[in-house]
C-alpha cells in the first residue's frame, strides 16, 4: 500500500525513475479500489463513484507509467505502444544511472568487468 500511497504523493511527476514494484503495486491497489468502488455503484445504484474515482487517478497512472518506461531506459511515449509497454513494464530496470536519473534501487551500474558468468545477468 505504500507504492499506492508514493505514486499518489508524486501526483504529476513525469520525470525520473519507477521499479517495477512500484509500478505493479499501484496498478493492483487501483483495480482493487476501482472494483470496490464499483460495486458500491452497483449495490446503492450509483454512477458516479467508480468514475470520479478513475478520473482522480487518471494522471498518476500515466505519470508512473512514463517512469516506469524510463526505468528500462525508454520515452515515455513507449507508454502508448500497445504489448510492448506491457513487455517492458515487466522487465527489470536498466542498473546503474541512465538519462532519465538514478536508480531507484540503488544499483550501481553493470559493466564488462562484473560479467563472470551467464547466470551474473540474471537478478
Amino acid at each position: 500500500m505504500n507504492y499506492y500511497f508514493a505514486v499518489l504523493s508524486r501526483y504529476a511527476t513525469f520525470s525520473g525513475r519507477a521499479t517495477r514494484s512500484e509500478y505493479w503495486y499501484f496498478q493492483l491497489f487501483n483495480m482493487i479500489i476501482a472494483i470496490v468502488l464499483m460495486i458500491l455503484d452497483l449495490q446503492f445504484g450509483l454512477n458516479f463513484l467508480q468514475m470520479i474515482y478513475s478520473l482522480a487517478v487518471l494522471l498518476p497512472s500515466i505519470a508512473v507509467g512514463v517512469r516506469r518506461m524510463h526505468d528500462v531506459n525508454k520515452s515515455g511515449w513507449f507508454l502508448i505502444i500497445p504489448f510492448y509497454n506491457l513487455y517492458l513494464a515487466c522487465i527489470d530496470g536498466t542498473r546503474g544511472e541512465n538519462a532519465f536519473g538514478e536508480d531507484p534501487k540503488g544499483r550501481a551500474g553493470f559493466g564488462a568487468a562484473d560479467y563472470q558468468r551467464p547466470t551474473d545477468l540474471i537478478a
